[in-house]
């Protein structure tokens, strides 16, 4: 992943509603969302939907596809793990020290952090 698309995702998950949807598919998983499940979940409009599923779709961290008359929109899982990776790939000079807690608990630093 270069940094301009780092710098593209951040951006377009630097945004409440985006960010918002992101979750929302993350948590459908591989079944996806269809925008009227989407804009009933988030109580956003359609239009507004539409804008912010374009810019993560370009962001390269949401696709959708299309099953029968339906779009189905679906996280890119391999796209956030790669963001993840580069934002990580050089804690603590590459070794280990992030734990994690309890689920749902913040990642703790290790004492060279």
């Amino acid at each position: 992943m270069t940094e301009t698309e780092v710098i593209k995702a951040l951006s377009a998950l630097a945004q409440e509603t985006r960010l918002r949807i992101f979750r929302c598919l993350v948590v459908a998983g591989r079944d996806g969302l269809t925008p009227t499940r989407l804009s009933e979940a988030l109580d956003t409009s359609p239009a507004a939907l539409s804008f912010h599923l374009k810019e993560l779709s370009h962001a390269g961290l949401a696709h959708a596809e299309r099953v029968g008359r339906h779009l189905i929109y679906r996280a890119d899982v391999e796209a956030m793990n790669t963001l993840l990776g580069f934002l990580t790939d050089n804690c603590c000079g590459g070794e280990p020290c992030l734990h994690v807690g309890l689920p749902g608990a913040a990642l703790s630093p290790c004492e060279r952090c």
